[in-house]
């Protein structure tokens, strides 16, 4: 019961004193199933809420394959250095707990000599201020690649790590579901350490953003060494305290107008919500630092640039947000209040912008660093949805018709020179009649939407139904003496087509996309899904038909009684012959459940029918 868990000691280093809160005595364990309906089993902590610790994916000998050990989210939270690390934007966390992989245009660092199926945790990257901050890891997953290919190709689509559990998802919710720890500060040591790991080349990854543009985030270890060891070019204070007058002058011409500007607005709030995130993005193509070299012409996202994140109130030459906001006032861009004395407000208030000042009216706009973290995000979603709509896509089941000649169409489809053994589909069947019908020239003269009948069609649409004449009753002696010709006897083409198809043999195939399927022979109907008050006032949803779109009677009954919480059954179906299928009840009204549940399963929704409740007559 306990191998498994405790060969996590050995597999991860796990401290002696770290086992008796990572692995601890009487550990429990429960099986469960993915929804890939991939089998795994959980570890849980006897104690407490019991929280998840580990977990195991998929089938084997467990003594050949360690690496199927996992630690979840709570391990992870009480030791982040079980797993190396991947960053993400803050906006890739709630996409990543939906169900999705991490894409690479997701991917803001990535540790060197990670190998392809590699485990690694996932943690949050954000800036507060010109502070990096790292969240606890949020999710964890196998590389998808290997991060050396993942830095080195530049590529801009497809997976970075396939996701296998993540914060707020089943597993999670097993446990005591508190909150996350607290986001700490990226320290200095740390970076060094990361930078040692990685030989100085772990300068970010290429988040891309229009066809032509890309940014880098990089980390923060290497803000001022470009990969090669040269140094990146640097602003001088006076430089960066132009490039933040540069940001209030594109958030007045910009977002002025927005909702979250309503007045007046406490200065750090102001800094930070709308200065900082309207600094240049690309710097260089704003102001040349004045360390650059004048031969230096390397594009604005090139690893050498400098890095839009060191602008910031401590780096120019102001050091204080106050005296920046003096000296903005000074120059008539903005309007400030003094916190009242004895006030618990201490902050200055931003009380108006000079919208029309003459620096805001011949600003040129530049791309900022929000803009292209929302541009980087809204990539990311995009191809998550895409990804999404090819699993529903690949989920859905192909259904086809098809027919048969069969007894009296026969005859036809040999006039019409067609193979008999064969199955057609219905756009088949109506070309072969179109081929017939003009190679005879059967068209009615008088009224093209007409056909007429030949003796081939006649043989295989009369008994099904009375032939029209084009003129009234004649006498049997005219008809006698004109012969078949004279009877004239015609139909619509679309009505002569399901008369044709009426007289065949129906055929049916349903199959996965990409998967080899069978035919079968029969009528293929829709899923019945019928409400009927039972026994009094009890309502019951029956579902029949099911059985064609390979769905299992007992399969069907177990999800919809976890789905529905009430009780199912399974029967025969009432007045029909032994062989008929089964009939599932399932207690109450569950028709929208039940035909969610069918179009999750890859039912077409054309082949569900679901029909009111049916009253019990008085």
């Amino acid at each position: 019961m306990f191998k498994k868990p405790l060969k996590a000691v050995s597999l991860f280093s796990i401290s002696i004193e770290e086992a008796d809160v990572l692995v601890p005595e009487g550990i429990l364990s429960i099986k469960f199933k993915t929804h890939l309906n991939e089998p795994g089993i959980a570890y849980l902590a006897r104690d407490g809420d019991h929280d998840p610790l580990w977990f195991t994916l998929g089938k084997g000998d467990f003594q050949q394959q360690d690496a199927l050990i996992i630690p979840t989210i709570y391990t992870l939270w009480k030791n982040h250095k079980l797993l190396p690390s991947l960053f993400t934007p803050k906006a890739v966390i709630p996409i990543l707990s939906g169900g999705a992989d991490l894409m690479i245009p997701g991917v803001v660092h990535c540790p060197q000599s990670l190998s392809e199926g590699q485990l690694v945790s996932i943690c949050k990257y954000e800036r507060i201020g010109d502070i990096p901050m790292l969240s606890p890891p949020l999710a964890v997953g196998r590389m998808a690649v290997a991060s050396d290919q993942l830095q080195d190709s530049g590529q801009e689509k497809g997976k970075a790590v396939h996701v296998l559990h993540t914060w707020k998802d089943h597993l999670w919710e097993l446990g005591s579901k508190g909150d996350i720890p607290q986001d700490l500060p990226m320290k200095e040591d740390e970076d060094v350490n990361l930078e040692k790991a990685g030989d100085t080349e772990e300068e970010g990854m290429h988040v891309p953003v229009d066809a032509d543009t890309s940014v880098v985030v990089p980390e923060p270890s290497s803000l001022s060494d470009a990969p090669d060891g040269t140094r990146a070019p640097v602003y001088t204070p006076d430089e960066v305290s132009q490039l933040l007058r540069m940001s209030l002058i594109q958030v007045i011409a910009r977002y002025i107008d927005a909702p979250a500007f309503t007045f007046p607005i406490p200065a750090t709030i102001f800094y930070a919500n709308h200065i900082l995130p309207s600094r240049p993005n690309f710097p260089e193509l704003v102001l040349l630092p004045s360390s650059s070299s004048p031969a230096d012409t390397s594009p604005p996202y090139d690893s050498s640039s400098p890095d839009p994140y060191s602008i910031t109130v401590k780096s120019s030459s102001f050091k204080s947000l106050t005296a920046f906001l003096k000296s903005t006032e000074k120059s008539g861009l903005i309007t400030t209040k003094a916190p009242q004395k004895h006030s618990a407000q201490t902050d200055v208030l931003i009380t108006a912008v000079n919208s029309s000042h003459p620096d805001v009216q011949v600003h040129r706009p530049f791309a900022t660093v929000r803009e292209v973290e929302a541009k980087a995000a809204r990539k990311v979603l995009q191809e998550v949805k895409q990804r999404e709509q090819r699993a529903a896509a690949e989920l859905e089941l192909e259904v086809q018709e098809f027919w048969k000649p069969h007894l009296i169409s026969v005859a036809l489809f040999e006039a019409m020179g067609a193979n008999t053994s064969n199955l057609y589909t219905h756009p088949e069947v109506r070309s072969l009649l179109d081929s017939y019908i003009t190679a005879r020239q059967l068209v009615n003269p008088h009224d093209q939407a007409y056909i007429n009948l030949d003796a081939a069609l006649t043989l295989c649409v009369a008994p099904q139904s009375k032939s029209k004449s084009s003129k009234n009753k004649k006498s049997s002696t005219e008809g006698a003496e004109s012969g078949p010709q004279t009877q004239s006897e015609f139909m619509k083409r679309d009505e002569l087509v399901k008369k044709v198809l009426a007289a065949m043999q129906n055929w049916y195939e349903v199959k996965r996309s990409g998967n080899e399927g069978v035919t079968k022979k029969g009528k293929l109907s829709p899923i019945q899904i019928v409400m009927k008050t039972r026994q009094g006032r009890k309502l019951s949803t029956l579902i029949t038909g099911f059985e064609p779109f390979n769905i299992v009677p007992e399969d069907l009954s177990e999800d919809l009684r976890k789905l529905c919480a009430g009780a199912t059954s399974i029967s025969p179906i009432p007045g029909k012959p032994a062989n008929s299928g089964m009939e599932v009840l399932v207690q109450g009204k569950q028709s929208k459940a039940v035909v969610d549940y069918l179009l999750g399963k890859g039912v077409p929704k054309k082949w569900i029918e679901a029909h009111e409740v049916v009253k019990r007559k008085n």
